[in-house]
């Protein structure tokens, strides 16, 4: 069972208690050798920073389930943060679950009060997508070919990591475009680099976008197990690629025949090490969101991921020609308010 510090003990400190606390890279955590495992210099207990990439429900469910017999169907929380720092690259998974496979499990007021401490900031504020933390880590494994921060499956509070806000809303990182050439030989076997400058190391656990896709199958759209959410993407050329579908609804799949791109964050899932990368979804596009615009014109909107991107126009999209649209574009920021609250009043002041 969980033993929580009491006031009185907090003031000998983090170093006290578990030791001096080191910065780590996610260039220096997911470092791996020529066989795929991995190659850091295991120092614990550590910290390290990045910006969110996802909600952790996007992913698993973390909701209790007193049915649970096993990790995969009990409570499950994982969320990626990718690298901000100069000269660093890369991302990092947290994960926890519910039960563990060597029999250590969370009652349910234990793993409520877990979910609140590693979901929520010290004001109650839930993190989000965008929001830049820092991860105090104490345990770290090696699994399926990355370094995962994580409590290796024991509800001990020594065992623990925290997430703590260090700025609120800075906004995902810019995508870095990609297509299954950058990932895939000719072959389709996955490229390896033990240097993670070329393949999927290059890329793992970062937000990118997948071009020039199309659905192989549909098998796994709008399933709910994560080991069923997976569609095959392919190019033209042969070359494919998992797609982990989130539990957000995407809409209806894309028909076999449509070529699209995909944003998300590239994973690995590999018993091997050394292949296994897959894009976990978390958009379909390009989006157009066409609308009248403030001076009479067509307003047509998409996210920045598509700014290298060409907007053409025809009057006949069964058969005409596309041509590209002679305009100069405005940059907008949309920001989207979920709030209850009736008839809110908006303002712009400049930060402080």
């Amino acid at each position: 069972m969980k033993m929580r510090w009491m006031a009185g003990m907090l003031a000998l400190g983090a170093a006290a208690a578990f030791g001096q606390t080191s910065v780590v890279t996610h260039t220096e955590l997911q470092a791996v050798k020529t066989n795929g495992a991995s190659d850091w210099a295991e120092t614990l207990p550590f910290a390290i920073r990045g910006v969110i990439l996802n909600d952790p429900e996007e992913m698993l469910d973390p909701a209790f389930n007193p049915e649970a017999s096993s990790p995969s169907d009990g409570g499950q929380y994982q969320m990626f943060i990718q690298a901000v720092a100069e000269g660093d690259r890369g991302g990092t998974a947290l994960y926890m679950a519910q039960r563990s496979y060597i029999g250590d499990h969370y009652d349910e007021t234990i793993w409520s009060n877990e979910m609140q401490r590693v979901m929520f900031d010290g004001t109650g504020r839930k993190f989000r997508k965008g929001d830049l933390v820092e991860v105090t880590a104490r345990k770290a494994i090696f699994y399926n070919g990355k370094r995962n921060v994580n409590e290796m499956h024991r509800t001990t509070a020594s065992n623990d990591f925290d997430v703590t806000l260090v700025q609120a809303n800075v906004g995902l990182p810019a995508v870095e475009a990609i297509t299954l050439a950058d990932l895939k030989n000719t072959d389709d076997s996955a490229i390896f680099d033990p240097a993670r400058e070329l393949g999927g190391e290059h890329w793992q656990g970062m937000r990118v976008r997948l071009d020039g896709i199309r659905l192989a199958d549909t098998n796994g759209w709008g399933q709910a197990a994560w080991s069923n959410r997976i569609c095959t993407a392919a190019d033209a050329t042969g070359r494919t690629l998992p797609l982990r579908l989130p539990r957000t609804d995407l809409g209806p799949p894309p028909a076999t025949s449509t070529w699209f791109s995909a944003v998300g964050i590239l994973n690995q899932e590999s018993d091997t090490w050394i292949d296994g990368y897959e894009l976990f979804v978390q958009e379909i596009g390009p989006v157009l969101h066409v609308a009248q615009g403030p001076h009479g014109g067509v307003a047509v909107q998409f996210t920045a991921d598509y700014e290298d991107f060409v907007l053409e126009a025809t009057t006949d999209p069964e058969g005409g020609v596309w041509s590209p649209v002679d305009v100069t574009p405005v940059r907008v920021i949309l920001m989207e308010d979920f709030s209850d609250e009736p008839n809110r009043t908006y303002r712009l002041k400049k930060r402080d």
